[in-house]
């Protein structure tokens, strides 16, 4: 039995799937849904989990590369939250670019993590390393 680290199975089971150069997408709770992309919908209540919660204790076992996140991110969000997010994706080239050429990238994803967090525009594409 797991005693450390992600607990949940169908977490593990997508995360050990992915490969150098694979894309994950971490996103909110308001996310759209994707029938191609799998999807662990590990919400529970507005807030719970975080996307920054989940990206880290993903990033203890994956190697992020590069993260796209939308550049309305920054317009959507305080300071503080702006450099959360930098600091949970340090290390990592990070790409902020338009919402709508960011959706262009999730098709491409082996799978999707979907969060309660209510942050405006938290949703972000890892690239594994």
């Amino acid at each position: 039995m797991l005693v450390t680290g992600i607990l949940n199975p169908h977490l593990l089971s997508l995360l050990a799937r992915v490969r150098h150069t694979n894309a994950l997408v971490i996103s909110d709770r308001g996310f759209p849904f994707w029938p191609g992309i799998e999807t662990v919908d590990i919400s529970l209540v507005d807030g719970v989990p975080t996307v920054l919660q989940v990206l880290a204790a993903v990033r203890r076992n994956f190697v992020v590369a590069e993260a796209y996140m939308a550049a309305e991110f920054l317009q959507a969000n305080s300071p503080t939250t702006r450099k959360a997010f930098a600091a949970g994706l340090a290390g990592a080239k990070l790409v902020h670019e338009p919402h709508v050429e960011f959706k262009k990238r999730v098709p491409g994803a082996i799978g999707l993590i979907r969060t309660g967090d209510t942050v405006q525009y938290a949703n972000m594409v890892l690239i594994s390393g």
